[in-house]
This record gives structure tokens, sequence and C-alpha cells, in this order.
């Protein structure tokens, strides 16, 4: 494939000085540009200047060049399928606003020449977008238009949600380790925060399990349809009701004639970990848990991701000013 030229640019209705604040940040713990924390974070591993190395998701780059207030320069590495660079410039107006560009020229590398017309650009131009939205936000307080995303942007979106991974049960979950004198199964399963997005237990949790994602929804109809049949308690409407709570970490669960089961929210240490600790009291919890178990890992992780996509959008939308999609 030929060389590759992407260019998105905004009218800024405000000093240089301002918008060569927030391209200083970049990258950083502060940063004000980038659209956290609707998409991967921009990471790098020194404040903005010459050599500092980083990226966002699987997109790795250094800074080869930076005028700063004025332009940042980002060479691509080859791991991330790219030959060139990509780099951001502030420009003066007449009038004493500012254009606040984006420009990436790169030829793409092995598999990389099918993935960017279909997966990599409709991607790159949606965050590109965002991230101007926020720099028109930050810099001047106004709102911009809303721009909703294209069916396809949010179907890849979806298609490539947060990891989820499991881990053993974190010593801080002090609630769920509690919980119990003693417990048949646990597992634990976390989700890294993105920078922005809410750290209260109680929304997580709400976000969890008020609003899972609809096959999970169907499962849980259909296990309440069911579970009658063999003499299992329907679990109602309290079954993920706060029982317990402490700084940091939120304890749901009921208790059952067949199991009793707990999950705790810990968000903290740049991440949330949803932890489930079961009981089981008598054949039919065996039996029950039996069939259940193999399910659970796969509704978890789906029902975190969903929640820490919805968290995101709404932190998003509350930073920029822009309206949620």
């Amino acid at each position: 494939m030929a060389l590759v030229r992407n260019t998105h640019e905004r009218v800024v209705a405000a000093p240089t000085e301002v918008l060569g604040e927030l391209l200083a940040g970049l990258g950083g713990d502060r940063d004000r540009l980038w659209p956290n924390p609707a998409w991967e974070p921009m990471r790098l591993d020194r404040p903005l200047a010459v050599g500092a190395d980083g990226g966002h998701g699987p997109i790795r780059y250094h800074v080869v060049e930076y005028e700063p207030g004025r332009r940042a320069r980002f060479a691509f590495r080859p791991e991330s399928g790219f030959d060139g660079f990509h780099e951001f410039t502030v420009e003066a107006l007449p009038d004493g606003g500012t254009v606040l560009r984006h420009h990436a020229e790169a030829v793409p590398l092995g598999p990389t020449r099918l993935v960017w017309p279909l997966v990599i650009r409709p991607l790159h131009d949606a965050l590109v977008e965002d991230l101007l939205d926020n720099a028109e936000h930050a810099a001047t307080g106004r709102r911009p238009d809303p721009r909703p995303r294209s069916p396809w942007v949010r179907l890849l979106r979806g298609a490539s949600p947060p990891r989820v991974r499991a881990r053993p049960v974190p010593e801080a979950a002090r609630l769920a380790r509690t919980a119990f004198e003693q417990e048949e199964a646990s597992d634990a399963f976390s989700v890294d925060l993105r920078p922005g997005t809410s750290t209260d237990p109680q929304e997580w949790a709400d976000a969890v399990f008020r609003d899972p994602p609809r096959w999970v929804l169907a499962l849980l109809l259909l296990r309440e349809a069911l579970v009658g049949l063999v003499g299992i308690e329907r679990a109602g409407r309290g079954a993920f009701d706060t029982i317990a709570s402490r700084p940091g970490e939120l304890l749901l669960g009921t208790d059952s004639g067949h199991l009793d089961f707990r999950v705790s929210v810990l968000a903290g240490e740049g991440e949330v970990t949803l932890t489930t600790v079961v009981r089981l009291h008598n054949r039919r919890g065996r039996l029950y848990w039996a069939v259940v178990r193999p399910l659970h890992p796969f509704v978890v992780r789906a029902m975190i991701r969903r929640a820490a996509n919805r968290l995101a959008e709404r932190a998003w939308a509350a930073r920029s000013g822009s309206p949620t999609r």
C-alpha cells in the first residue's frame, strides 16, 4: 500500500498559549488533551520531550521532534505496523484564534495494509475528532456540537472492549475474604481504570448489575423461570443489594436455601475487581453450582466490560461537554 496521509484540524477560539499548554501535558498524569477515558489512554514514560516513549493500546511510538507550545512529532515503532509518524501542531491565526491539527503520514506494514482501511482508520478518525472536541471544550468552555459515532465505529468499539483479567482474590478485598467462615468457591476478575473513570464502588456495582448486557439479562430471566421447577428460590430484585461497605469496597449478595453468595466490588490501585465467594448448603446447591460455574466467568467478564465502557462514556461526556453516544 502507498503512503497514507490523514489530517484532522479544528479552529479553536483561544490563543495559542492555551492550546500549547494542553499539548505540553500530552501523555502525562494530568493530560487534558487526550480523550480520556472514552479511549485507551495515551501514556508516555516521561513528560513530553524528545525521546519520550509510549503509545496508546497497541500503537507504539516515541517523540522525535518537539517545539514546546507549537509541535510534537511521534515516530511509529515497527511493532505498531506502520513506518512513518504522526504529529500535533498548534498554529496561530490573525484573529487571535488557533488551529489545532493532527497529521499522520505512514506506510502500513504487513497485515496492517488490510486492517488500516477497515478497522484502524475509522477508529483513528473517531478518536482524533473526540480529541479535538476535548481541546475545544478545555480551551473555551464551549460545548462542541455532538458528532454521533457511525454504526461501524460503535460495532468496532464493542468488539474490542477493555481486557478483563482473571486473578487471585486480592488481599484488599477484605469484605469478600471475611464474608464466610468457610467457602466452596471463589474467583476474581479485574479491569484497568482508565484515567477519569469513576472510582466509586457503588457506581460500578450499579453499572455491572443494574444494566447487564442483553444476553446476560436473558440468561438471568431464563434462570428465574427454571429454578422454581427444581425447588430453588427465585433471586428476585434484591439479589444484588448492598449488604456491607467500607472505603473503596462494596459487598453485595443474598442467602438462599441452596447456597449463599457474596460479590465484592473493589475500586482502587488503578483497577476495579469483582470477587465472588460462594457457600453451598446442600445437594441442590452443589448441582446448581455445577451447572452455573462454567458460565460464570463469561457472564462476569461481559458485565464488567459493559460497565467499564458505560462509565468511561459517562465520564467522557461530563469532561468534554458532549452527550453520551
